[in-house]
């Protein structure tokens, strides 16, 4: 599956919620969308808070589904190609200095 397909999955499934609904209690405006990925970036960290050798390496793969799904949809509301901009990030990080 490629990120275009994903993409389309996680709409889907957001459609199927209802969340694109106008009068829908979870509004998927890019403001929340934001939001609620910098709330799931921080439960990735929570992971590793006390001691990161009893990491629960299930539980955290949720996690950064999580992630990666909100970011999917900011970026979809967006009209970004997140495919493009992240290969064009890539390239520019090659002449950067660390």
């Amino acid at each position: 599956m490629d990120i275009d397909e994903l993409t389309s999955e996680m709409n889907r499934f957001v459609e199927a919620k209802g969340w694109y609904a106008p009068d829908s209690p979870r509004p998927q405006t890019a403001e929340n969308l934001a939001k609620s990925l910098i709330l799931e970036a921080g439960e990735v960290l929570e992971h590793f808070q006390w001691d990161p050798s009893l990491v629960d390496v299930e539980a955290l793969q949720g996690e950064l589904a999580d992630v990666f799904l909100y970011t999917l949809q900011l970026a979809s509301v967006l009209s970004i190609d997140l495919e493009e901009a992240a290969l064009s990030k890539l390239k520019s990080n090659y002449d950067r200095s660390w």
